[in-house]
């Protein structure tokens, strides 16, 4: 039930960052009538850095959490369970918000990134680590 709940929580992560980043900027700058609802182009990310780099983290979380589904759903559908996968589940996710957080809050200098990227290869070892598991487990 672990690998679930982690991933709801990974769920409720993007939304979230989603909510509080890019949603506050926009509805922020329609509601005092900076911006129209139209404004914002899919195609030309324009907007403070900050936003800029909320609209990346959001798009990563996006990219990430059907990875992360898969991995779920074939743990349950080859009726794994485990004390190791629940924790390669919780790092998941344990990383994920700082990565995001580091990701929107901070000026991306070269030991920003390197911690940035640092948590990102945690999640990418941890996706890994459950496919061997999975694959030698079933």
């Amino acid at each position: 039930m672990l690998p679930e709940l982690m991933l709801l929580g990974f769920t409720a992560w993007t939304l979230m960052l989603l909510l509080t980043t890019v949603g506050a900027y926009r509805l922020s700058r329609v509601f005092r009538g900076r911006a129209g609802m139209g404004d914002f182009r899919a195609d030309r990310v324009e907007g403070q850095d900050w936003y800029v780099r909320a609209m990346r983290a959001h798009a990563n979380c996006l990219e990430n959490l059907p990875v992360f589904a898969i991995l779920v759903y074939a743990l349950r559908a080859f009726g794994i369970v485990d004390h190791a996968v629940d924790a390669l589940c919780v790092v998941i996710l344990a990383a994920r918000i700082p990565q995001s957080l580091v990701h929107v809050c901070f000026a991306q200098t070269d030991r920003v990134v390197s911690l940035r990227f640092t948590l990102f290869f945690v999640q990418f070892l941890s996706f890994f680590l459950l496919i061997a598991w999975i694959a030698f487990h079933h």
